[in-house]
């Protein structure tokens, strides 16, 4: 009897627990549903989607020099056509998400000139850095990325400007950051993102690089890639192109 008890009593409390769970379980999951909807919606507001084709339309004017004077089998139209495609595509992850989850704007209005001092000051001594010890050896292993008039420095320097950033800081830390939701996380992510660009470039050399000059190379990268993060972070994108206006400064040198 007493066990007769005791299995309609489990039957009668565990009955409406479990069907409790699941209506817990089925709200949770529309929740989550309905929160990747949203946040997959913002790329198609019309405020992203005019930013980000303004953005992509200076990206392909600026770019233009570059893919004009490189000599690649490649057809123009084409590369432009594939530069149109990414840039629309990586502009539309910084407007829609990068303010929401990173708490920072994209271009910050207030000017900090500590800030700006101290992004022209270490990309003074990094470009000295690359002058001295890394320029020479890639020189000879890949001439291609090493301008040898003014009219080639001033299409890579404008390629530099217009679609390096966009492909290696903004776009992945914002990706990143919406991906994982810790900004912590998206900055260490855009920074490997970063080194494994290198490796990937470092495969197209003629001749393998020396371990000295790889883990030199390497520990740049991460410094590279780290200030490029913390000044868009702190100083926007504007402080960003000038660090990167400054490093390509350096190619003056030695034309």
């Amino acid at each position: 009897m007493n066990h007769r008890v005791r299995h309609i009593a489990f039957y009668n409390v565990g009955y409406p627990s479990a069907k409790y769970d699941h209506e817990q379980r089925r709200c949770l999951c529309l929740g989550l549903e309905d929160n990747i909807y949203r946040r997959m919606r913002q790329l198609a507001q019309p405020r992203v989607l005019k930013s980000a084709a303004l953005a992509t339309l200076f990206t392909l004017v600026v770019c233009y020099p570059r893919f004009a004077l490189w000599d690649n089998p490649f057809p123009t139209w084409y590369l432009m056509s594939v530069l149109f495609v990414g840039s629309f595509a990586m502009w539309a992850f910084v407007f829609a998400w990068h303010t929401p989850f990173t708490g920072r704007p994209i271009f910050n209005e207030q000017f900090d000139p500590r800030l700006w001092t101290m992004a022209t000051a270490i990309g003074l001594l990094v470009a000295l850095v690359l002058h001295l010890f890394l320029d020479p050896t890639f020189r000879l292993r890949i001439p291609s990325d090493y301008p040898t008039s003014g009219d080639e420095w001033l299409g890579m320097t404008a390629f530099a400007l217009a679609f390096n950033p966009l492909f290696l800081t903004f776009a992945p830390l914002t990706w990143a950051a919406r991906l994982f939701h810790r900004v912590w996380i998206a900055v260490g992510f855009t920074v490997l993102f970063g080194v494994f660009v290198m490796l990937i470039k470092i495969r197209t050399a003629s001749t393998p690089l020396p371990p000295a000059v790889f883990l030199e190379l390497l520990a740049l990268r991460l410094v590279l890639g780290s200030c490029a993060v913390y000044f868009y972070l702190r100083g926007g994108a504007c402080l960003v192109w000038w660090w990167t206006f400054i490093l390509q400064l350096r190619h003056l040198l030695t034309l």
